[in-house]
């Protein structure tokens, strides 16, 4: 049994969705169920990224993905159109004439 209903009332609704939408749009409709799941994941995933972020203590598994970035005190030295633009977000490195990141999709500061 499947959420209290039986194999009868299974095929039923499958004969019903096939009645509805046809056997062609069938794989449209699941490639657009299974989008709308991965996205609802990655959006609790990145909900979960950024409570860590606000105080709470990193722990050793996550280490592995954090990047670490080192400081050239080159800070006060003009930016390079040939250097690569690093993503305030996700600290992608992207490039240089990019105004979104390859990664997660945020607007990158502009170089200009």
């Amino acid at each position: 049994m499947f959420l209290g209903m039986g194999p009868l009332e299974l095929v039923l609704i499958v004969v019903v969705i096939l009645v509805i939408f046809g056997p062609k749009n069938l794989p449209k409709i699941g490639s657009a169920l299974g989008k709308t799941v991965k996205n609802v994941r990655e959006g609790m995933e990145d909900g979960k990224d950024e409570k860590i972020e606000e105080g709470s203590p990193v722990h050793a598994h996550d280490e592995e993905d954090v990047e670490v970035v080192e400081d050239d005190d080159d800070a006060d030295a003009p930016e390079d159109a040939d250097e690569p633009v690093f993503c305030s977000k996700c600290g992608t490195k992207n490039a240089a004439d990019a105004d979104f990141c390859s990664k997660c999709g945020a607007k990158l500061p502009s170089s200009k």
